[in-house]
């Protein structure tokens, strides 16, 4: 086997990982884009022709970028999320495109737990304050008996689901494919609206909505319990950044946890800077382990691909 492939994951062109000598070893040579950044689409549309394999991070792919690449075969993802890909143009130029099912699971769900905890007591307020020279409290809650209500509930949603029962709340979720072989004592399914009218905190762990507007916007948020938390660990396009504002300036919502973001690094920087936003720079499935299981998938993905 021959020829050239990209790698773009930032923690892999800033960091390296060890899995890359396979593709070295199998008679491939991998390039990257600049150390430690998601490529622009002009860098792609540099980087890309001549490649016949992608190792794609989570930067936009577009049908511009996937038409000058005549030779690209695969695109594999250290992830389960393709919503950046055109994937319409990519089944056009008979592009296979694969993903990591389950890789980070553990980490994205472990990071949700943690948003909540960090939430549910002031933790990143009381941090603030004190790193200030202040002395302020503020009255949280435990999480035992509260309802923890999930949208969508696959790999992470149920690891996630697991650890609230384990802390002693109830687990509402909504999914559109649910799974009859999960059904710990605690947890069911419910329609959407009763998970959101009855849950303390919520969590996304969903795809966005395929005609591309927000799930969560002024209607949705209305259907919430009031002073519910959300946590969003899953897409940054799932939000409505102005509606989620006006919600926590109301008091709709008590607190958001946010490590998915439109564009990343984001522009707009007014969500992030609220004072009951707890933000992190998407590192859900950032973690020694996760990141391990998820590029060694992503380059057997390659491997096999190519290899066919």
């Amino acid at each position: 086997m021959s020829g050239r492939i990209l790698v773009t994951p930032r923690s892999i062109t800033k960091e390296g990982h060890p899995a890359l000598a396979k593709l070295e070893s199998a008679g491939f040579e991998w390039v990257s884009c600049a150390k430690g950044r998601q490529p622009t689409e002009e860098e792609l549309l540099e980087l890309l022709p001549g490649c016949v394999g992608y190792f794609a991070g989570v930067e936009p792919v577009s049908a511009r970028v996937l038409q000058s690449a005549s030779d690209l075969k695969v695109i594999s993802r250290n992830g389960v999320g393709v919503s950046s890909i055109d994937l319409g143009a990519a089944k056009r130029q008979g592009i296979r495109v694969l993903t990591t099912p389950g890789a980070n699971a553990r980490g994205v769900a472990e990071l949700t737990f943690a948003h909540m905890l960090a939430l549910a007591r002031g933790l990143c307020f009381g941090d603030r304050s004190l790193k200030a020279g202040g002395w302020d409290r503020e009255k949280g809650f435990e999480l035992q008996d509260r309802q923890l209500g999930l949208v969508g509930c696959g790999a992470i949603g149920r690891i996630v689901s697991e650890l609230a029962i384990a802390f002693g709340m109830r687990v509402r979720a909504y999914d559109l494919y649910p799974d009859p072989n999960f059904h710990p004592q605690g947890f069911d399914y419910a329609p959407l609206d009763e998970v959101l009218a009855d849950s303390d905190v919520i969590s996304f762990h969903c795809p966005p909505p395929a005609d591309g507007k927000p799930l969560v916007d002024e209607a949705f948020l209305a259907k919430v319990k009031p002073g519910a938390l959300l946590v969003n660990t899953a897409r940054g396009e799932l939000l409505d950044e102005n509606a989620v504002l006006a919600a926590l300036d109301s008091g709709q919502i008590f607190g958001l946890g946010l490590d998915a973001h439109r564009g990343e690094p984001p522009s707009d920087r007014s969500l992030l800077e609220h004072p009951r936003v707890l933000a992190t720079a998407h590192i859900g499935g950032f973690t020694t382990e996760s990141v391990d299981r998820a590029v060694t998938g992503a380059v057997d993905n390659l491997l096999l691909a190519l290899g066919e």
